[in-house]
């Protein structure tokens, strides 16, 4: 699997070769195009599988990236149905030990996910639009598996 870029910028996953033309998928919606192999150039040092990623939007891949255990989701879901939250209300609320929620929200801060907010004179934290877009992407309806 390679990846292969036309002259706008445009990258594609390289699927199959022949000197008629080369068999090409764009990442994002799927589609399979046969293009002119004169029109392409291969990019070198990028993996194909993280081009194939960006299938999925960039807010959800951000979360996905900094989440890894349920209740980190939890706290971020909650956060964002709940928030502004204090940091006081977080540690009562949740079961969290204060150096392990500083971590979480360290995490989440630096990765964009959340913005420090002043709640109720204490200091809070509260999701930004980024972490609000992939947690309305994840958790909609049409993204829940059925239970048929």
């Amino acid at each position: 699997m390679r990846i292969v870029e036309d002259e706008s910028g445009s990258r594609y996953i390289l699927e199959k070769r022949s000197t008629d033309g080369w068999l090409v998928r764009d990442p994002k919606t799927g589609t399979e195009t046969y293009r002119s192999p004169d029109a392409l150039t291969i990019v070198e040092g990028e993996s194909p599988l993280a081009i194939a990623a960006t299938a999925v939007p960039e807010s959800v891949r951000l979360v996905l990236s900094v989440v890894h255990q349920e209740r980190d989701l939890g706290l971020l879901l909650e956060l964002a149905r709940d928030g502004p939250l204090s940091v006081r209300t977080l540690l009562d609320r949740y079961e969290y030990c204060e150096s392990d929620l500083h971590g979480r929200l360290a995490e989440f801060r630096v990765a964009g996910l959340i913005v420090e907010e002043r709640v109720a004179g204490e200091r809070g934290y509260a999701t930004t639009p980024d972490a609000e877009e992939a947690i309305e992407l994840l958790t909609s309806k049409d993204a829940a598996p059925s239970d048929s």
